[in-house]
C-alpha cells in the first residue's frame, strides 16, 4: 500500500506523464480505489485533481513497452525523494508487470 501510495503523489507531481504501476502495486491501488471518499480526499489533498485508473485495453492505448514504463515510473518516484522497493516494482520471475495495463490517465484531467 505504501507503494502505491508513493506511486499516486508521483502521478500527481507529473501529471503529463503517463506512469504505470507494477502488478503489485495496482493491487495497493485497487484496494484504495474501494474507499472511494478517501481516495478522492487524498487526490485533492496531493494532486488538486482526481487521479484516474485508467486500464489500457485498447490497441491505441496500449503501452508499447511496459518495462519502460515502470522504469519512468520508478525514476519518477526517485527524482520526488519518494520510496522505492524494487522487488514491488519487477520481481524476479517477471520481466514487466504492465500487462493488465493501467496507468494514470493524463487525458481525463
Amino acid at each position: 500500500m505504501e507503494q502505491a501510495l508513493a506511486f499516486l503523489v508521483a502521478c500527481a507531481l507529473n501529471p503529463d506523464a503517463r506512469l504505470s504501476p507494477s502488478k503489485q502495486v495496482d493491487i495497493g491501488w485497487h484496494a484504495f480505489l474501494a474507499y472511494t471518499r478517501e481516495y478522492q480526499e487524498f487526490c485533492a489533498k496531493v494532486a488538486d485533481r482526481f487521479i484516474h485508473h485508467a486500464p489500457v485495453d485498447t490497441p491505441e492505448d496500449t503501452i508499447s513497452d511496459p518495462l519502460a514504463a515502470i522504469g519512468t515510473t520508478v525514476e519518477a518516484m526517485r527524482a520526488a525523494g519518494l520510496s522505492v522497493v524494487p522487488e514491488l516494482w519487477i520481481p524476479a520471475s517477471e520481466c514487466s508487470q504492465c500487462y493488465a495495463g493501467c496507468a494514470d490517465d493524463p487525458r481525463e484531467s
